[in-house]
Parts: structure tokens; C-alpha cells; sequence
């Protein structure tokens, strides 16, 4: 087994990365070890001649359950997890990423494997690669922490799926986990990290625990051309089909597969999460956030910024969730612009995007839609980001542009559906990625 501790630095270094700016972020990462005081950040994202690339991400949260009962609180106790993940590129070697961030006791991952998704919780014969970290089979990730598998000789294509099983011996304590996934996860009780068939998984789940990325090599010259997608649910996919892989950032990226040029598109939407205000159930606040989700993917060159209707309408009465401060157009703005900063400090270009339309949601009134509308505009005119989507025009009725158009409603006049999120990723121009 091999355990993560302060003075191991080839697998992760920590570093209280909240309190960096943003244009010192690269400098720390390549710093020397320092003390295990903040959230863990890889440090060969480009670095030591193997050039990875992200191929599936998702934003770790803390265990919460406001929709209904999940794994989070309780965590796992002598139990594996298999989780079903798309990648957006492909590669000749994988290695996965999982995080610990809002564990508050070390967490061991007994040991892991990767296959071929078959159907549901079974995998392609044959396929199974046991994974490894630092050469041993088990890790110990501190709490806080990150860490990163070896790579495995995998050959995978974009837009092939992959399954990732982790088995975890030891009592793991309320979990790191990612609450929507729109995507189904399998339990069973005991080991079966290496079973080709699903029968063991008795219980299913819809949300990802301790996975927060798989990153691939080899297979096409190092190119800085990812993309990650940052916002609320509306990046993260609510309203789309479960296990269908219709949120936006999946169309997106289908609609670069079908161009032959499969590109990294990364999702760091997370449901219910403001760029201003911390929530108890839906992450910290993107500016905050944003350093550890987006500005260590390795290899981005684009984001796509789509988040701010939750911090005008998280004033609103709740029944999941105490309301938040109301915020302002201008503190809105200001967060956007920070969002900016960070990027820019880090050679990253930022696509803004209009807040798509609310109208009959229960987010629908005169004040919110003011602040929406003013907003927009600003998006539209200011000239701060590099480039501009009109994700609002793009899913509004034409006969009423406070509304989605009715084919693009997932039902509650909030989320687009499937469709929606189809129309939202044609409105993006692939060249000004």
C-alpha cells in the first residue's frame, strides 16, 4: 500500500491555494514540497514529459443530500463503487483522479481498476486494468487531498465510455462525492473491483463519489486546446435524460468528435452552486472554487463561463435550502470579472455566456427577471470576456423571450431538456473555441 504523506511529492503537493492569486498558482505547483495545509494539486499536468490531457472531469462536493437520499453522509464500508464516465478525447494511457477535498479523515482506496463500460454495471471482457498508485495497489489520500492513479496502457476513443470501480475496505467516513451526475453508479458489499459481470451491484445511485477526473495520453501530438464548461445545473446537466449524456458540454463535444477533431471538454457545473455566495448544499462560490476546478486541468486554453441566475434567485424561499444573501447585478459583474482575472492570469480564454430564460420557474419574478435582463446585456456589450454565447436566444420562445421554448423545456421552465441542450451547444461557434 502506498500512503500519501507530507513528504511525498511525486504524486501530489499541497498548497493552500485559496489564499494564491491567481498569477502565482503556476509558480506554487512547481514549487518545493510544501506542508500539507490546503487542497492537493497534481503536479506533472504537463510536467515531467508525459502530456495528459483531460478526458472526463466532474466538481467535487461535500456530502450533502437536499433531492432525497444518497451514499454521501453515510459513506462505505467494505463495499466497491463502479461508476460509468464518457470521455470527450481519446488516448493510449489513462490514469484517474480522485479526490478527497471535503474528507476530515484520511481516506484509503484498497485498490482500483478501469475497463470497458458494457451494459450497466458490467464491463467488456477482458478489459480490466488493475490501477495503481506510486506502484502500490492501494493510496491514502490526507483529508483534502487529490490524488492521481499511474498510468495504464488503455486505448480509448472519444466518446467511448469507461468504467472505473474503486473498492474501499475501510470505513471511509461521509464521502466526497458529485451530487448530480445524471448518470447511474452501482454498489455492491465486498470486493469486486475486478468483476467482468454487474451482478454483485445490487444498489444503483445517481451521483459520482471520490472520481473527479480521468486524463489520457498518446494517441495525438500535445496540443493546449481543452475546454471546460463552469457554471450551475444548467452546465451540470439537470433536465437532461439519465445516463444519456445530453447535458451541453456533451453535445459539445460530440460536435467536435464529428468534425474529426475530438477535443478535452471538461464539466465543472455543479446544480444549485453562485458565483458570490457559498451554499451548504451546492459547493463553494466560483471564485472560489474556480482555482481548484478549472486552473489545474491540465492543458485548458477555453472556458466557458455560464453561472449567475443562482445568485439572484438563492434569495428566494426554499424547500431544500436556506435562502442566501440577495445579490446585485454589480456584485454579479464584479464576480464575473474576477472569473476573468483568474483565467486570463493563467493564458486562459473566457467564453461568457447570456443566463437562459426563467420564466413561470419558481424562479420567475419581476426582480429576478430585471436583474436577468440587466445582466445579459452587460454580458452582451461589455467587451470583458473574449468571446460571447448567446445561450438565452438560443432556448428563448420567440413568442415570449422571458420563457424557454416549449420543445427545449425539460418540464420546470428552469433547465432546458435534452433538446435544449442540444440547441445550446449548436449556438456555441466551434472556431472561437
Amino acid at each position: 500500500m502506498t500512503t500519501i504523506t507530507p513528504d511525498t511529492t511525486t504524486s501530489i503537493r499541497r498548497t493552500a491555494v485559496a489564499t494564491l492569486t491567481a498569477a502565482a498558482l503556476t509558480a506554487a505547483l512547481t514549487a518545493l514540497p510544501l506542508p500539507l495545509t490546503g487542497t492537493a494539486v497534481a503536479t506533472d499536468h504537463g510536467h515531467g514529459g508525459t502530456q495528459w490531457r483531460g478526458a472526463w472531469a466532474t466538481s467535487p462536493q461535500a456530502p450533502t443530500a437536499p433531492f432525497g437520499p444518497n451514499w454521501s453522509q453515510q459513506g462505505f464500508s467494505n463495499q466497491t463503487v463502479r461508476q460509468v464516465v464518457r470521455v470527450t478525447t481519446g488516448g493510449t494511457k489513462a490514469r484517474i483522479e480522485l479526490s478527497n477535498r471535503y474528507g476530515t479523515t484520511p481516506l484509503r482506496i484498497t485498490g482500483a481498476t478501469v475497463a470497458r463500460t458494457d451494459k450497466g454495471a458490467s464491463v467488456k471482457a477482458g478489459s480490466v486494468r488493475q490501477l495503481s498508485f506510486g506502484k502500490g495497489r492501494s493510496v491514502t489520500i490526507p483529508a483534502g487531498g487529490t490524488a492521481y492513479s499511474d498510468g495504464v496502457p488503455f486505448t480509448v476513443k472519444a466518446l467511448e465510455s469507461v468504467t472505473v470501480t474503486l473498492y474501499l475496505a475501510a470505513p471511509t467516513g461521509p464521502a466526497t462525492f458529485h451530487h448530480v451526475a445524471s448518470a447511474t453508479s452501482y454498489r455492491a458489499d465486498g470486493d469486486h473491483r475486478s468483476d467482468r459481470a454487474g451482478t454483485a451491484f445490487k444498489e444503483t445511485n445517481a451521483s459520482w463519489y471520490y472520481l473527479s477526473g480521468v486524463e489520457v495520453t498518446g494517441g495525438q501530438a500535445p496540443r493546449r486546446d481543452g475546454i471546460v464548461t463552469f457554471g450551475d445545473s444548467i452546465t451540470d446537466g439537470v433536465g437532461a435524460g439519465l445516463d444519456a449524456n445530453n447535458r451541453y458540454p456533451d453535445e459539445l463535444a460530440e460536435r467536435f468528435a464529428a468534425a474529426g477533431k475530438p477535443r478535452s471538454v471538461l464539466n465543472h457545473g455543479i446544480a444549485g452552486n453562485q458565483v458570490t455566495n457559498d451554499t451548504t448544499w451546492a459547493g463553494e462560490k466560483g471564485i472560489a472554487r474556480f482555482k481548484e476546478d478549472v486552473l489545474t486541468e491540465p492543458n485548458v486554453r477555453t472556458v466557458i463561463l455560464l453561472e449567475g441566475i443562482n445568485d439572484f434567485g438563492g434569495s428566494l424561499p426554499s424547500d431544500f435550502a436556506a435562502p442566501t444573501p440577495e445579490v446585485s447585478v454589480e456584485r454579479l459583474i464584479a464576480g464575473h470579472r474576477e472569473l476573468i482575472r483568474q483565467a486570463h492570469a493563467q493564458g486562459i480564454k473566457v467564453v461568457g455566456a447570456t443566463l437562459t430564460p426563467v420564466g413561470g420557474s419558481f424562479y420567475d419574478t419581476p426582480a429576478v427577471e430585471a436583474k436577468r435582463d440587466a445582466f445579459n446585456h452587460w454580458v452582451r456589450t461589455s467587451g470583458a470576456y473574449d468571446a460571447v454565447v448567446d445561450f438565452d436566444r438560443a432556448v428563448a420562445d420567440p413568442a415570449d423571450p422571458d420563457r424557454i421554448l416549449p420543445a427545449y423545456d425539460s418540464g420546470d421552465h428552469l433547465h432546458p431538456g435534452d433538446a435544449g441542450y442540444t440547441a445550446m451547444a449548436q449556438a456555441l461557434d466551434l472556431d472561437a473555441l
